[in-house]
């Protein structure tokens, strides 16, 4: 094992899988439910796992993660405070799979 494969070993992995990603281009990040934070916003993981498929799948660390997804809503390439999850009850970020990736 090399020490980057060895270290993700080790480190706390938040795993997230959208099985409507792949057919809508889009990834939603969860960071509030019911009026309280949650997903990225209190993930105790260093880095975040999205499989958009079962053989493609991204993992950044969630430190950039949350910069990337600023950056991206600040540049009109993201949606904030997007309603999603059950019964719209949570707020997230919408991103295209196309501009997440470019970035």
């Amino acid at each position: 094992l090399r020490i980057s494969e060895l270290y993700l070993q080790l480190a706390k992995v938040e795993v997230k899988r959208d099985r409507q990603a792949y057919k809508t281009n889009n990834l939603y990040f969860e960071y509030q439910s019911r009026n309280k934070p949650s997903g990225i916003a209190t993930t105790q993981a260093k880095y975040y796992a999205y499989f958009v498929t079962d053989t493609f799948c991204f993992i950044i660390s969630v430190m950039e993660l949350k910069m990337k997804l600023k950056r991206l809503v600040k540049e009109d390439k993201a949606i904030g405070n997007m309603p999603g999850g059950d019964k719209n009850t949570s707020l997230g970020v919408l991103v295209s799979i196309d501009n997440f990736l470019k970035e």
